[in-house]
């Protein structure tokens, strides 16, 4: 399966999340989760809280793999977002949030995870990139988010989920070079 398709797959999947009988099971709810509606950790990445803000993160799921389509294989893809998702949702369980939807940390990882990988390739862009994305993440930590898009998605932007993913990220990309150096020895 090519990129491009999978990230066409990927995109009809969080339109179906967003239909008014599929999202209220799949948004990241903290007290959801701890009755044991664990699926909701990685489900709620993937859940937006309405039709713009799906649209804005679609669109730059589509622009990052375009990016970084060289260091990415369908799978792959597949992998890197279950596992920021997974790593954003259990992280939340750290913050003061009762409620999450949005795939903007995911995203940030994902960008990250590409940045580093740009690193690891020689190409010395990638250097630009992380600390570009590791500046807008602590701007937000720092400042807040753009009141634009709180009015766009029609919620509170959730930097928490940002710099979740956003380190989230950076550990997908060198866990593996850590482990192979490990185990070359």
């Amino acid at each position: 399966m090519s990129i491009r398709f999978s990230v066409i797959l990927i995109v009809a999947l969080i339109a179906l999340a967003q239909l008014p009988a599929i999202e209220p099971a799949l948004f990241w709810q903290r007290d959801a989760i701890a009755h044991g509606e664990v699926w909701r950790l990685i489900t709620g990445n993937f859940t937006h809280t309405n039709w713009p803000h799906m649209i804005m993160n679609t669109v730059a799921l589509a622009i990052i793999t375009f990016i970084f389509r060289a260091h990415l294989t369908a799978m792959r893809l597949t992998t890197v977002l279950l596992s920021l998702s997974l790593f954003v949702g259990i992280c939340l369980l750290g913050s003061p949030m009762h409620n999450y939807a949005g795939l903007s940390g995911v995203l940030h990882g994902l960008f990250a995870w590409g940045a580093c990988r740009d690193i690891t390739a020689k190409d010395k862009l990638g250097y630009v990139m992380l600390a570009g994305i590791i500046l807008k993440v602590l701007h937000e930590q720092i400042f807040g988010a753009s009141a634009l898009s709180a009015n766009l998605i029609q919620a509170r932007v959730a930097t928490e989920a940002h710099l979740a993913g956003l380190i989230g990220g950076v550990l997908l990309a060198i866990l593996p070079l850590i482990w192979h150096k490990i185990r070359s020895r």
